[in-house]
């Protein structure tokens, strides 16, 4: 069934707007994924901020012309979605997350980063990258742990002498 020019002139504005007000973009390639398994990936991805759109790879394009990124396009196969966020990389770190579960069905076909086209392999390693709590969760580990140490340290000597 053909899609009339006011529907597709809709869809290119709901990409934009996606797309202009995104930090993260992701473009995924995705074929066999069953409804219900999509369902559940779309309602995970709200749950962290993260807008999820399947379109035609042109009106994609259209959208994406109006945005103008830096850099090269990366190729964006067939059956196309894209995923935004306000997060740099709340994106990033869903998709990569549903596509090592789902490798047969979902393939990522690149994305944009700080407003510049990026490839497949640069959205994966941006992926690996732990959210922010958990960097400042890191952190402060790191500065607690030789305060720590000390004072296990100071128990295990003051356990050990005699009591005066």
């Amino acid at each position: 069934m053909a899609i009339t020019k006011a529907k597709k002139k809709e869809i290119v504005e709901k990409v934009e707007k996606g797309l202009k007000g995104a930090q993260s973009v992701v473009f995924v390639n995705f074929k066999g994924i069953k409804v219900n398994e999509m369902n559940k990936f779309r309602k995970a991805l709200r749950e962290q901020g993260v807008g999820y759109t399947v379109a035609k790879k042109t009106l994609i394009s259209r959208a994406l012309e109006a945005v103008k990124y830096s850099g090269t396009q990366p190729d964006l196969g067939t059956e196309l979605a894209v995923a935004f966020s306000q997060d740099n990389l709340a994106a990033h770190r869903e998709i990569n997350d549903f596509a090592k579960k789902n490798k047969e069905q979902m393939k990522i076909m690149g994305g944009v980063f700080e407003g510049a086209y990026v490839d497949a392999m640069k959205v994966v390693s941006l992926a690996s990258i732990p959210s922010q709590k958990t960097l400042y969760a890191q952190f402060v580990n790191v500065i607690n742990s030789p305060i720590q140490g000390l004072a296990v340290a100071l128990s295990e000597i003051a356990k050990a002498k005699p009591q005066a």
